[in-house]
């Protein structure tokens, strides 16, 4: 196949949304599969839906589409705020929305009545994370304006955290969470279906038994493709870690100084790199780079080999430990974490093959 390009592991990935959701059922909590960091592939969200998500969750419409062109059978829900400029459309593609502001949810209503259809919703409240959110102390004039609304259903209050802020989930917050759902189906006499208060960093109070039993629903996308948690990006026991691999090939092997010479300068992104001075080394340069991947976020599976650096098509690594073993044409394997497989799913340059084993 064509380099560079990235193996999915179908089979690993049902194997961690099954892992998840079981643990997620255990306790009352229902996991609706993130596809958002794999740009909608449908090979997966079809793992993840035989596996056992409620739903397939995504931040974009585009990504929705993919998905349903794919034969992807299951309800779909957009976890990331819709544009006042994309109400038809959200209408149109999905079940349900979060939402956080009073223009875009009467413009739902209208969109929804026009069709003859209910959108559900769920309101979004901030609990310290700082990324989309009504602040708590504004909920119930939100609220007040929000259920008079026709054409819209308020299925669910939610909360993110551990994404802009990092703000880790809690007892506490979760506790804030359920009694602000509780205070509001007293107040308003509605009932919420839906308390939406974990994704990916709470697996570990879920384990733990400590998340609060009316908190219900779950959006996991980390923990699915990855395997780890998101507070500390640890493996999650019983998960694999490797269900995706990048590929890229050697297109040049030469003896080279390890340290450029001559008048420095800015490299191509504005930076000033540093490099260390190793003497000459074996340098390799491979058929990937920023515009692919996050340089980053990937590491040689390989350990004889090291990243040097990258420019936006280049990769450059020192292969000295390998010598004599290693050749143009050769490919070399990288695991990734979340920023560089979202930024190799996005890219058109990497090619995906899917295949189910593990």
């Amino acid at each position: 196949m064509t380099t560079p390009y990235l193996t999915i592991d179908l089979g690993k990935i049902e194997h961690n949304a099954r892992s998840i959701v079981e643990l997620c059922g255990r306790c009352g909590i229902e996991v609706a599969g993130v596809t958002k960091g794999v740009c909608g592939h449908p090979g997966v969200a079809k793992a993840m839906v035989r596996a056992g998500v409620t739903a397939i969750a995504d931040s974009r419409l585009e990504n929705i589409d993919r998905l349903k062109a794919g034969g992807v059978d299951t309800p779909f829900m957009l976890v990331r705020l819709p544009a006042l400029s994309a109400v038809d459309r959200v209408v149109d593609s999905v079940d349900l929305s979060l939402n956080s502001e009073l223009a875009v949810l009467d413009a739902l209503s209208r969109a929804a009545e026009k069709r003859g259809c209910i959108h559900e919703v769920i309101l979004m409240v901030d609990l310290g994370d700082l990324r989309e959110g009504v602040w708590p102390d504004d909920l119930p004039t939100f609220l007040a304006a929000a259920i008079e609304l026709p054409g819209i259903r308020i299925k669910g209050l939610g909360t993110n955290l551990a994404c802009f802020g990092g703000v880790i989930p809690s007892e506490d917050n979760m506790a804030r969470l359920v009694e602000l759902a509780d205070g509001i189906e007293q107040k308003f006499r509605i009932e919420l279906e839906l308390v939406s208060g974990a994704n990916s960093s709470g697996l570990s109070l879920i384990a733990a038994g400590q998340m609060p039993d009316r908190v219900n629903h779950a959006r996991i996308g980390e923990a699915i493709l990855l395997g780890r948690e998101t507070t500390h990006r640890d493996p999650w026991p019983g998960t694999y870690q490797d269900a995706f691999t990048l590929h890229a090939e050697i297109l040049e092997l030469k003896n080279k100084p390890s340290s450029p010479f001559g008048e420095l300068g800015e490299d191509a992104f504005g930076g000033h790199p540093g490099f260390e001075d190793r003497g000459d080394i074996l340098s390799a340069l491979l058929n990937v780079g920023r515009e692919d991947v996050d340089v980053h976020g990937i590491t040689p599976i390989d350990a004889r080999f090291s990243i040097l650096g990258a420019s936006s098509g280049y990769l450059v690594i020192d292969a000295s430990s390998a010598a004599g073993g290693v050749h143009v044409g050769d490919e070399l394997k990288f695991s990734l974490n979340y920023s560089a497989l979202l930024a190799a799913m996005t890219s058109e340059y990497v090619k995906k093959r899917s295949h189910r084993q593990g």
